[in-house]
């Protein structure tokens, strides 16, 4: 069981896409009152285009010098300042066959709803199953690079790291019910299940 030893107020949320980062960073930043940091946001301009590397690193440099924060995502050139600033990094390690299932039913979703997500960006079906560029593709291939940088690099490079390693649902909720327990603040009834 994963426990809470004390609210942190740096919170970095990692996990392949479709696992709920998301989610779940949106979550933890009403509980704690802190702003949630999505870095997609920082990241992408219109067109699926990455913003230029200096630039991004300024962004991710200027919303982690903040003294309270949550913020999601994988991105390995900023990993320095994230893991390096964060007190806890909370570890959303699904099976693939859950990962596959939530990346499907949300694209779907913002495929059939045009949901715009950054900067003017859309999903479209051929981008979900006809590119080289899938997300199902990519969280497959990911995957294993990620779940080696967090088991082995987090623990070596980044000691000062609380990691939260959390392998279910049924486990996040139980996680953020203790969580919620320590902040007295929850509202009964209101879902923070990732």
């Amino acid at each position: 069981e994963v426990t809470v030893s004390k609210l942190p107020r740096r919170v970095a949320v990692v996990g392949v896409t479709g696992s709920g980062k998301t989610t779940m960073a949106g979550a933890l930043s009403s509980l704690l009152g802190v702003p949630h940091v999505e870095m997609d946001v920082l990241n992408w301009q219109r067109g699926w285009q990455p913003i230029e590397r200096a630039e991004f690193r300024r962004r991710v440099d200027a919303a982690t010098s903040a003294p309270a924060w949550v913020i999601d995502g994988n991105y390995r050139e900023v990993r320095d300042l994230v893991w390096g600033r964060a007190e806890m990094l909370v570890w959303l390690d699904y099976s693939l066959a859950l990962i596959y299932w939530r990346l499907l039913r949300r694209s779907l979703r913002r495929i059939a709803t045009q949901e715009e997500l950054w900067n003017g960006n859309r999903e479209s079906v051929r981008g979900l199953f006809f590119s080289c560029d899938s997300l199902f593709v990519y969280a497959f291939r990911s995957r294993p690079e990620l779940r080696r940088n967090i088991s082995l690099g987090a623990q070596k490079d980044y000691p000062h790291l609380e990691l939260v390693h959390l392998t279910s649902p049924g486990e996040t909720r139980r996680w953020l019910e203790d969580l919620t327990a320590k902040d007295g603040k929850h509202e009964p009834g209101r879902s923070l299940a990732a």
